[in-house]
């Protein structure tokens, strides 16, 4: 198990637009069509992760609780299948109805999407404000698998007050910590 941080995108950046296939609806949907009106949050995942699958249940409980507040969710996996076919769209799709994800879950085959975001690992989060400028990217929490520290979204949930607070973020932010991206 890879241990990649993030590359911790500079606050500030505006989120790169896409139009990517969600593999729950089999529609292409674009950044513009699905932002949330006090922020949104782009995830960096995939199904076969140990990183993901340690923290989709805390994933699972923020969207519920923070999409009811105007926060977007938006999940992308831009791993290469031809080698992880773990990670292909039919079976993301079984993995979000598994999970229950209340989001949608995109593929980016070509991989520019990721490469847009300077995406490294899985999990990667980056939290936009309703303008669409980066104001937190890093770590959900401290838990690992295997380090004992429950996993809570204690990172991300402060960064979600402070932007419905319109209360500033902590500028100092950990990187997330999981499984490289897998390239082509």
């Amino acid at each position: 198990m890879s241990r990649t941080p993030s590359n911790m995108l500079p606050l500030g950046t505006i989120a790169p637009g896409f139009n990517l296939p969600d593999t729950v609806t089999d529609k292409m949907v674009s950044l513009d069509q699905i932002k949330g009106v006090n922020g949104t949050l782009i995830m960096f995942i995939c199904n076969h992760c140990p990183f993901v699958k340690h923290v989709n249940s805390t994933i699972t409980q923020l969207a519920t609780n923070y999409q009811a507040q105007g926060i977007a969710f938006i999940a992308i996996s831009s791993n290469d299948v031809v080698n992880y076919p773990q990670d292909a769209p039919e079976l993301m799709k079984q993995t979000a109805l598994l999970e229950r994800y209340s989001f949608p879950y995109l593929f980016d085959e070509t991989q520019a999407v990721a490469k847009a975001y300077e995406a490294a690992c899985t999990p990667d989060f980056y939290l936009f404000d309703k303008n669409l400028r980066l104001v937190y990217r890093g770590q959900l929490d401290d838990s690992r698998p295997g380090n004992g520290i429950p996993s809570t979204g204690l990172d991300l949930r402060n960064a979600f007050e402070a932007l419905l607070n319109n209360e500033p973020i902590n500028p100092v932010q950990k990187p997330s910590i999981g499984c490289n991206i897998k390239w082509k």
